[in-house]
């Protein structure tokens, strides 16, 4: 994790929600009030959130005690206490929506990709993510699917090559397009292409790709498909692949299943928080 960006994205999010300042708890409360957050599971999964927690009410007040009885990584069941934070009330309650916000969808996201991962066992496949993030969570999320079990495939448009049909349109070819790039780019940046037919996974692979994807592609044909690619390709399947379905493409030893559901489709993982008053100082 990005401490650094972290901290930016917070700052953010949390002037989005706060605005100029928290008109009910500044009006209900003193500075010198100080209160006890404690944040509970409410169902199963698997937990993801204690920099989100350590970051957004640090930044609110730097006295801020936070405890934390569950690692990322960890499962949680209904009833788990996750984290107790100590601080001034206003600024438990001023950053509690938004950081419960980000651990649930967080959290949702670890527990389905640990439930991909373990469709996976007994074979050499590996679950990764896709670019279908939250716009300005990617980095959030894709750190989730990292603590669920999985891997990311690239973080953006800037750190691999993906030539899909549009790009092979306007090139001319597969061949073109990849000759093209190898020109222009260094040696530490792989090229990635994909393909839907037989015709022109035939062509990736004389190119000399580093990655194919094999894109909407049943099980049925990609055994058929896999004699056709040496060793020293990696292979890559995606598209309309289900977590009820991901054991019958890794059982063919594909390197790589690729799912946006991970990040697209989750829906947050229910917590709640407490607060109460604890002292008042004088």
């Amino acid at each position: 994790m990005n401490l650094l960006k972290l901290k930016e994205m917070m700052t953010q999010f949390l002037l989005e929600d706060i605005g100029d300042r928290d008109i009910s708890a500044d009006t209900l409360f003193t500075p010198d009030m100080i209160g006890e957050f404690t944040i509970y599971a409410k169902e199963h999964g698997v937990y993801c959130g204690q920099s989100i927690i350590d970051c957004g009410f640090l930044l609110l007040h730097p006295t801020m005690i936070i405890t934390h009885f569950i690692q990322d990584g960890q499962s949680i069941q209904s009833g788990d206490k996750i984290a107790m934070i100590t601080g001034p009330i206003t600024y438990l309650l001023s950053g509690e929506r938004v950081i419960l916000n980000l651990i649930q969808r967080l959290s949702a996201i670890s527990t389905l990709t640990a439930y991909a991962v373990a469709q996976t066992t007994n074979t050499t496949t590996r679950i990764c993510d896709t670019r279908k993030t939250t716009p300005g969570l990617r980095l959030l999320e894709k750190y989730a699917v990292r603590v669920g079990g999985g891997f990311n495939h690239r973080n953006g448009l800037y750190d691999c090559v993906m030539l899909k049909d549009n790009h092979i349109s306007f090139a001319g070819s597969i061949t073109e397009a990849v000759q093209a790039i190898s020109n222009r780019i260094g040696h530490t940046v792989k090229i990635e292409v994909e393909v839907e037919t037989k015709q022109q996974l035939l062509e990736a692979v004389s190119a000399g790709v580093d990655i194919i994807m094999l894109d909407n592609r049943s099980p049925e044909e990609i055994r058929l498909w896999q004699p056709l690619i040496p060793a020293s390709i990696i292979t890559e399947v995606s598209g309309g692949i289900t977590l009820a379905t991901i054991p019958h493409y890794a059982q063919l030893g594909v390197d790589w299943i690729s799912l946006g559901a991970l990040t697209h489709s989750v829906r947050s993982l229910n917590m709640s928080a407490s607060v109460r008053l604890k002292e008042v100082s004088h």
